[in-house]
């Protein structure tokens, strides 16, 4: 590994360690993998590898604890169609707020914010950073194609946006997900993997997936499952900042990832997802 890469590794471990809120697969979630995603074209053509849902069980008392209550929160506030210019209300802004009021203060985002800090890549006023988070993922801008600002990088990366009513775009989120699918809405089409990417199985905490969503098809996707929403902001918000490159390969924990961060106009976060490049079997 280059030398940055080490440097990341070590503060995503430390992410890593202090994300308390993190949910243990098998004892708080339970997912089921069934078949292979296929990988047909045009889209209309692609079969279902699964017959059933991905999450077969999800303890939802998480989903009570701050962090987690104040996302989800945020999932209703947008139009999922790009192209349709986004209305924030003064209700919505005031719930992307308590959503950053609430995870600075979690161990995770104290030691993301004291890493950038140090590299001084953010302010280390509180409130300095807060606003400075809430340009990254909340400021909006008009994805391709749009004349009025219509996305922003917390609606594409974790809420997920539709183009042309067909294609999904973005929603690289496991809680999003859930929710989604126990409404009807998603369609767990199968796991994707291939030639180089390491087999999948329930217990991992990234898994490559297709989905149908609304009337449109993800044809691959990328998540994290089981973290909390605190660990994801402070994990894609120090690659942001600390990498030009858009793409950073690190390791942590059993896993050694390619975290893809593509810059918007460099102060907004057009997408970003974690892609799983090799798996280290823990030691029995």
């Amino acid at each position: 590994m280059i030398e940055s890469d080490r440097e990341l590794s070590s503060i995503m471990q430390e992410l890593w360690d202090s994300d308390v809120n993190r949910l243990q697969p098998g004892q708080d979630y339970r997912i089921s993998l069934q078949g292979k995603a296929a990988h047909s074209m045009p889209l209309e053509d692609l079969n279902d590898g699964a017959g059933s849902p991905l999450f077969t069980f999800v303890d939802e008392n998480i989903f009570k604890k701050e962090t987690f209550l104040a996302f989800i929160s945020l999932l209703d506030n947008y139009v999922s169609d790009t192209g349709e210019p986004e209305i924030v209300t003064p209700e919505e802004v005031a719930e992307n707020h308590k959503f950053l009021d609430c995870i600075i203060q979690s161990p995770t985002m104290k030691i993301a914010h004291k890493y950038l800090v140090e590299k001084n890549l953010s302010p280390t006023n509180e409130t300095k950073f807060k606003e400075q988070l809430y340009r990254i993922w909340f400021e909006l801008y008009a994805r391709k194609g749009a004349s009025k600002p219509d996305s922003s990088g917390f609606e594409h990366v974790f809420v997920g946006e539709t183009r042309g009513g067909r294609t999904v775009i973005g929603f690289h989120n496991w809680i999003q997900l859930y929710l989604q699918e126990k409404m009807g809405h998603v369609d767990y089409k199968g796991y994707s993997v291939d030639a180089n990417s390491p087999q999948p199985d329930e217990n991992k905490h990234i898994l490559a997936l297709q989905f149908s969503w609304k009337d449109g098809i993800k044809p691959k996707g990328s998540i994290f499952i089981g973290v909390s929403p605190e660990f994801e902001i402070a994990l894609y918000t120090v690659c942001f900042l600390s990498s030009p490159n858009e793409r950073v390969k690190v390791q942590f924990s059993f896993y050694d990832v390619e975290i893809v961060c593509h810059h918007y106009n460099e102060k907004h976060i057009g997408t970003t997802y974690p892609v799983l490049l090799k798996y280290r079997k823990p030691a029995q």
